[in-house]
C-alpha cells in the first residue's frame, strides 16, 4: 500500500538523521584464522526437538576466540547441531547453515524445526546445520540481569507522554546499558555480527567444507550479508529471507515502527470487515477505538502484571504474522467484555531465562554493530512518531539503549561484497517486521542478486513458511541446482487472512 505523505516525510527525516561511521577497513580482522578445531557430534540437549525417524539430529561444540582480532584471546564455545542430508551421495550439495533471526534467536533447535518445512529436494541435498550465535542459548549466553526494569510486570508504559515520562524513559535506557555493562562488560565489544560471521566460517572449516551455503531469515539475512562481506570467496548459495536493509540498527528499528503502524491500520480494517465475528466495531475507526479502550484500561488498571508494556508486546508479535490476527482480535474482545487479558498473554513468560537471554543478546549485538543515536534524536523521533499516530508501537526500538552504551564500535558492520556470488533474496510485499524496502536497499551490495517478491502478503518470513508453491519451488531450485532465476520473480500471495471459526 502507498505510504501516506506524513509517514513518508518521517521516513526521509529518519534516513537523513543517521550518524555516520566509516566503513570497516578490509583487513580489520585477519582473514587467515587459526587452524580449525575438531567438531565432534553427540547427543543434543532437551531444547532440541527429535526429528521423525529415520532422521537424526546430533550436536557438538566448537571452540573459537572471543575476539577474532586476537586469535590467541580467551576462547568460547559455539553450540552446533546437524541433520545429515537424506539423499544419495550424488545429490549432496554440502552444508546449509540456517539462522532464525533476532539478533538473539537460538539456532540450535532451528536445524530441526526449519528443516522439517524445507522442500524434499533441499532436505535430500544438504546437511542442515544450526548453531547458537555467540551470546545466545548454549554459546556463552549473555546476561544483563534486570536490564533497567525491562522485566518488571507490569512494565512502565513504553510510549512516554510529557517531559517527566520522557525523562524516565531515557533513564530506563541508561539503566539498561548500565546493567549490561555491569554483567557482560568483557563480552560487549565481541558479541557482534561480524564476529559471528567468523564463527560461521570456523564451523565451515571444522566440517571440512569449501563453501558456506546459508539460509538466513530476518536478522539472519543481515548475518548472511556480513558473512559475504568478510568471506566472499567462501560464500556458496545464499538465501536471505525477510531482508534487513543496510541501515544502522536504530534507523531500522524506526522504519519498522512505521511499518507496524501501517500494518495495524490494515488489521483494524480487516477486523472491521467482520463485525459479526469479532464484535469490535463495524469500521476501522470503531475498531481502533476498541483497541485504544483496551490499552487505556490496562494502563490504568493492570491485571496480574499485564499492563501497557505487555499489551504492546502482544500486539507487536501478533502483527508480524497474519495467522495471529484473529487471536489478537479475540483477545481484545475478551478483555473488553470480561476484564481478563489472559488471551493476550504469550505462552512463554517474558521473564523466562530464554527470554532474558534473547533480550540481552539482542541489545548487545545491535550496539556492537554500528553507531548509536543520541538521546536528543531519540526524543525527536519519539515526537515525530506520536505526530504520525498518538499511540505508536515502540516495542521494537531496541537499539535506543545504545545511546548510553559503554562500548562504542570503531566501525559499522560491512555488508555484501562485489566479490561474493549473487544471492537470492525473498520478501513479503507488506512485511511489517522487515519492510520490503530493505531487500531493495541490500541488493546493490550483492551485485547480480535476484529478488522473489510475494505480493499481496502481510507476514514476516516467506520461504518454507508461507506455503507458497511459487516461492518454495523457485528457492528450492536455486539451492539444489545452483542457478538463479534469469530475472526477479513475482509470486501471488494469499491476500488478507480468512476469518477462522471461533473456538467454542
Amino acid at each position: 500500500m502507498p505510504t501516506p505523505p506524513r509517514r513518508a516525510a518521517l521516513l526521509c527525516a529518519l534516513a537523513t538523521a543517521a550518524t555516520l561511521l566509516p566503513a570497516a577497513p578490509t583487513q580489520a580482522i585477519p582473514r587467515t584464522t587459526t587452524p580449525p578445531t575438531a567438531l565432534r557430534f553427540g547427543d543434543c540437549p532437551d531444547s532440541v526437538p527429535t526429528p521423525p525417524a529415520p532422521e537424526h539430529v546430533e550436536c557438538g561444540r566448537l571452540s573459537v576466540p572471543l575476539d577474532w582480532h586476537r586469535p590467541q584471546s580467551p576462547h568460547i564455545e559455539i553450540a552446533v547441531s546437524r541433520i545429515r542430508a537424506s539423499g544419495s551421495p550424488a545429490e549432496r550439495r554440502g552444508i546449509l547453515l540456517v539462522n532464525p533471526g533476532g539478533p538473539g534467536g537460538s539456532g540450535l533447535p532451528y536445524a530441526v524445526t526449519k528443516r522439517a518445512k524445507l522442500p524434499a529436494g533441499v532436505r535430500r541435498s544438504y546437511d542442515v546445520i544450526g548453531f547458537d550465535p555467540r551470546g545466545v542459548g548454549r554459546s556463552a549466553p549473555a546476561d544483563c540481569g534486570p536490564m533497567g526494569g525491562l522485566f518488571d510486570a507490569p512494565g512502565t508504559d513504553p510510549v512516554p507522554v510529557g517531559a517527566t515520562a520522557e525523562k524516565k524513559y531515557l533513564a530506563a535506557l541508561h539503566a539498561m546499558a548500565d546493567d549490561c555493562a555491569g554483567l557482560a562488560a568483557a563480552t560487549l565489544p565481541h558479541l557482534s555480527t561480524e564476529q559471528t560471521a567468523h564463527d560461521m566460517d570456523a564451523i565451515r572449516a571444522a566440517l571440512g567444507q569449501p563453501k558456506t551455503n546459508f539460509l538466513g531469515v530476518s536478522y539472519g539475512s543481515y548475518l548472511g550479508a556480513a558473512y559475504a562481506a568478510r568471506f566472499p570467496h567462501r560464500t556458496g548459495r545464499m538465501v536471505l529471507d525477510g531482508v534487513v536493509g543496510p541501515w544502522d540498527w536504530y534507523d531500522f528499528d524506526a522504519r519498522q515502527s512505521q511499518a507496524l503502524l501501517r500494518q495495524r491500520d490494515t488489521f483494524f480494517a480487516w477486523v472491521a470487515a467482520h463485525p459479526e465475528r469479532f464484535a469490535l466495531g463495524g469500521s476501522a475507526s470503531a475498531t481502533r477505538a476498541s483497541y485504544l479502550s483496551a490499552r487505556r484500561g490496562l494502563t490504568e488498571h493492570p491485571v496480574n502484571g499485564f499492563g501497557p508494556a505487555e499489551f504492546d508486546r502482544a500486539v507487536y508479535r501478533a502483527l508480524g504474522r497474519t495467522e495471529r490476527w484473529a487471536p489478537l482480535a479475540d483477545g481484545l474482545r475478551g478483555y473488553l467484555r470480561t476484564g481478563n487479558p489472559d488471551a493476550l498473554r504469550p505462552a512463554a513468560a517474558f521473564d523466562s531465562p530464554e527470554s532474558r537471554n534473547y533480550e540481552a543478546a539482542n541489545r548487545i549485538v545491535k550496539c556492537a554493530d554500528g553507531p548509536a543515536p543520541t538521546p536528543h534524536r531519540i526524543l525527536t523521533d519519539l515526537h515525530r512518531m506520536r505526530r504520525l499516530d498518538p499511540q505508536p508501537i515502540l516495542t521494537g526500538m531496541e537499539a535506543a539503549t545504545c545511546a548510553y552504551w559503554h562500548q562504542r564500535p570503531h566501525h559499522r558492520t560491512p555488508l555484501g561484497s562485489p566479490d561474493a556470488p549473487p544471492a537470492l533474496l525473498v520478501a513479503s510485499e507488506h512485511d511489517p517486521v522487515t519492510p520490503i524496502e530493505g531487500a531493495h536497499r541490500l541488493r546493490p551490495l550483492l551485485p547480480g542478486s535476484r529478488l522473489i517478491t510475494l505480493h499481496d502478503d502481510y507476514s514476516h518470513g516467506v520461504f518454507a513458511s508461507r506455503g507458497n508453491a511459487c516461492v518454495d519451488a523457485t528457492t528450492a531450485a536455486y539451492l539444489t541446482e545452483g542457478t538463479l532465476p534469469a530475472k526477479d520473480v513475482h509470486c501471488t500471495g494469499p491476500g488478507l487472512p480468512e476469518v477462522p471459526q471461533q473456538a467454542h
